[in-house]
């Protein structure tokens, strides 16, 4: 609920901007290219959203290598003997791809499709190839972050002790805020020239 309240009031704060900044009400671009605020805040964006799953990337790869970064030695020991921490290096590594990936919303392979791609190579890239993948999964961690962020609070907060279980979803958080600006930039950058009312004519002919 509070997600679905957040996003509202964001599509409404960005409907009130367009109107006083004199941008397309539509496609909200503005006189000149790139005025834009999310064409702004695009590469920002972008780079956060690679860089904060890596926190959490890191800490389960270092636990994989034997390295416990200061968790109880028992409870260590436990995961390692269970192959939990094996377990949990391989899910870190597809965050890893993932945030790749999400360097491509700023790229020109993630508009062009490159050159090994047999195929494919040389063809534009749908833009909702990278926006609905992209939407969901900032949809996804942005609930966790929260449910991550009640939990720790419920427990009294992230100690010396508790940081490597807990303080890299907590940031779940801004990395969903800023993977969804920087997929709704792209999206942006992608449309071709805007036609609403015949008035806007904004844009590029064609996508990029």
């Amino acid at each position: 609920m509070i997600l679905v309240v957040g996003i509202g009031w964001a599509l409404a704060a960005t409907a009130y901007r367009r109107a006083a900044a004199g941008d397309c009400l539509d496609c909200g671009r503005g006189p000149r290219p790139g005025s834009t605020l999310l064409q702004r805040i695009a590469r920002p964006a972008v780079w956060t959203a690679f860089a904060v799953p890596l926190v959490y990337c890191l800490t389960r790869w270092a636990w994989a290598l034997g390295f416990s970064l200061g968790i109880d030695p028992v409870f260590y020991q436990e995961g390692k003997e269970e192959g939990l921490w094996l377990a949990g290096a391989g899910l870190a590594t597809l965050g890893g791809l993932g945030a790749i990936l999400t360097l491509g919303l700023m790229q020109r392979w993630g508009e062009v499709f490159p050159r090994w791609m047999v195929g494919l190579r040389g063809r534009r890239v749908p833009p909702m190839l990278a926006v609905v993948p992209a939407t969901f999964v900032a949809v996804l961690v942005t609930s966790a972050g929260f449910m991550y962020i009640r939990l720790v609070v419920s427990r009294g907060g992230v100690t010396a002790e508790t940081w490597p279980l807990e303080l890299p979803e907590t940031l779940w958080i801004i990395w969903g805020a800023a993977l969804f600006a920087a997929a709704m930039a792209y999206r942006e950058r992608r449309r071709g020239t805007c036609g609403t009312c015949g008035t806007c004519g904004r844009g590029e002919a064609a996508s990029r």
